[in-house]
């Protein structure tokens, strides 16, 4: 710089002095926050300028074209960031780079000197966007001249404990800000045009303002020197904050693949506008197929959270419950700091009410897909359905919106066809008082299993449930409009019965006792209890589960998550009295003859109609080759 005036020596205030001295010495990990700072105040500056030049016309002259300016000379290690904006006179300079004006400063320096294991956010914490540069600079420079002043100023500072500020000649208003890189490879890394690109595009796509690239000049094969063009970063518009009216389908598809990286095209979004004691914009879209991660709850959820148009996280899982981690878009809030972290953001009152909002807008927006475009909802369900099936055992707040939402497949349904909850109501016979349901592993097999024969014959369509979440879901999923959920595979079934059809099972009872002991005492280490079925029609033997215990196929999904029992819960085994296997096991109770392997046989064949593996397989096996030849005999 030439033609310097009169130079100002100050020091830093004591918390700015300490403040630096922790990110100097890389507290703080994500160093490349730096550049989105930097451009962020530029924006700032840019946004104050136009605001002010409302009342005063001169700030502004029409020939004026807002602007961030980018530039990095590689060989002598400086990133450049220019804005003409209002620019700082000295009294801002002291203010706004010499101080934080912030309560409770040093307490939480105390706390965190004191803490060696903190990992906290300090950039958050504090505010203090620009100081973020010292964690890659060993000097910088910012020369300035606000709006409406003739004098410029440059203020510059190594970070270590003070700061010079000296008049110095600039002809337009505005801030240009040096930055002398580290001689550190953590630090140097960003003298790379590439890097910086890519960061401005990471974090300031969407600013309203035009942010440019200049490349450095470059010597051709005459040793001429070749300036090239500059290139514009930011061309994309922030879409969710634009009026919906003002927006076709084809744009939100488009904006759609930009957020979701999907492909594909959205089933439906949702785009909104909060006001009144916050304010943020959200634009949320429901995928039409399931990412191909989505089953890792863990995974990053969909949600791009920005404060003011500038990207903070995409992975911040507090803005969506796990349950809706396949909704993909855009928050953007005006009212959070720009430099919010993860710590501060688990805490803030804005964050729970923005939370509640997306809850609320995407229940709504699949509350809509499901009434208007039915064909389009159901496809939709059999993509993604299951994961809205674990918000029954993650949350109580919504549940009664969840049963409208839940589909099903049943005893009635054929191919890809799946009824709501209020169509299997509508569809109930007069004497059916309740919503009966089945769990098992594939639709093929459970629709064959043996306990749904007496439902059949009475025309009682039951629910079949096939994901594993399901075991979990009906744990809270316990009535709907009044009409209890029933398990058909747990307990007894109330069906009612004729008196004629009371009196035959209460025979049945005492004629096949002795049947029933010999079949206890022979399976007694897999067998709680052996009684007469009033549920059988075709199949000799079924397996159910008692009220109060765990299903074999909960057990199953326990086991496989690393949480098995000691001790399996033992079922109960029911027999159809009316079956010709049966009747010649009670004649030979009768004649007193061995029941041999028919015991093992009748267990192991119950097992295997439901879809449950054979704890035992060679052993069934050997019971049903040793019956087979004795057939032979």
């Amino acid at each position: 710089m030439e033609d310097f005036m009169s130079t100002e020596k100050m020091e830093f205030q004591t918390e700015v002095r300490d403040l630096l001295n922790l990110m100097i010495h890389s507290l703080y990990s994500n160093k490349e926050i730096f550049l989105r700072e930097l451009v962020s105040n530029a924006a700032d500056a840019l946004d104050k300028r136009r605001f002010l030049s409302v009342s005063n016309s001169a700030l502004l002259p029409d020939s004026t074209t807002l602007q961030i300016d980018l530039s990095v000379h590689s060989e002598s290690k400086i990133i450049s960031i220019e804005d003409n904006g209002i620019g700082m006179n000295r009294e801002d300079l002291i203010s706004n780079l010499g101080t934080i004006a912030r309560s409770g400063t040093k307490h939480f320096l105390k706390n965190l000197k004191d803490n060696e294991k903190s990992n906290l956010d300090l950039i958050g914490q504090f505010g203090v966007g620009f100081y973020s540069v010292f964690m890659v600079a060993r000097k910088v420079e910012v020369l300035t001249l606000k709006a409406g002043e003739s004098q410029a100023y440059l203020w510059s500072s190594d970070g270590e404990g003070d700061f010079e500020i000296t008049e110095a000649p600039k002809q337009e208003a505005g801030t240009k800000i040096t930055v002398y890189l580290k001689d550190e490879e953590e630090a140097l890394e960003y003298a790379n045009e590439w890097q910086i690109k890519n960061i401005v595009q990471k974090y300031s796509e969407f600013i309203s303002y035009p942010i440019y690239f200049h490349p450095e000049s470059t010597k051709n094969d005459k040793g001429e020197i070749e300036i090239k063009e500059a290139v514009r970063l930011n061309e994309k518009p922030a879409l969710w904050r634009q009026n919906e009216k003002e927006i076709t389908e084809d744009q939100y598809k488009e904006f759609y693949n930009i957020v979701s990286h999907d492909g594909g095209e959205p089933a439906a979004w949702n785009h909104s506008h909060a006001e009144g004691t916050m304010e943020f914009w959200s634009l949320i879209y429901i995928p039409s197929k399931a990412p191909y991660n989505i089953w890792n709850n863990e995974n990053a959820h969909g949600l791009k959270l920005y404060v003011k148009k500038v990207f903070i996280m995409d992975d911040f899982k507090d803005l969506l419950p796990p349950w809706l981690r396949f909704v993909r878009g855009v928050i953007d809030s005006e009212d959070l700091p720009l430099n919010v972290s993860r710590e501060i953001l688990q805490s803030n009152k804005i964050v729970t009410q923005i939370r509640k909002h997306v809850i609320k807008k995407t229940l709504e927006t699949l509350q809509n897909m499901a009434k208007n475009e039915v064909e389009k909802y159901e496809a939709w369900w059999l993509e993604l359905g299951a994961i809205l099936k674990e918000g029954f055992y993650m949350n109580w707040e919504h549940l009664d919106e969840l049963k409208d939402l839940l589909r099903f497949k049943s005893t009635k349904t054929k191919d890809n066809e799946i009824i709501s909850l209020e169509t299997y109501i509508s569809r109930m016979p007069e004497s059916q008082k309740e919503i009966y349901y089945l769990t098992g592993d594939l639709k093929d097999s459970i629709a064959s299993n043996p306990l749904l024969e007496s439902f059949k014959n009475k025309s009682f369509e039951v629910l079949l449930l096939t994901d594993p979440i399901d075991e979990f879901m009906m744990s809270s999923l316990t009535e709907y409009k009044d009409k209890k959920f029933h398990d058909i595979s747990r307990g007894d079934v109330d069906f009612e019965k004729t008196e004629e059809e009371k009196k035959a099972e209460k025979a049945s009872k005492t004629e096949f006792k002795s049947l029933l002991k010999a079949l206890q005492k022979a399976l007694d280490k897999e067998i709680k209890e052996v009684r007469v079925s009033s549920r059988l029609q075709e199949s000799p033997s079924c397996l159910v589960n008692s009220e109060d215990a765990m299903s074999s196929r909960m057990e199953r999904i326990m086991e496989a998550m690393g949480q098995s029992k000691t001790e399996k819960t033992k079922r109960i085994l029911e027999i159809n009295p009316q079956h010709p296997i049966l009747k010649m096991l009670k004649e030979k109770m009768d004649a007193k003859e061995d029941l041999g392997e028919w015991p093992k046989a009748l267990y192991g064949q119950a097992l295997l109609s439901e879809g449950s593996p054979l704890p035992n397989p060679i052993e069934y096996v050997n019971a049903i080759n040793s019956l087979l030849t004795s057939n032979l005999k």
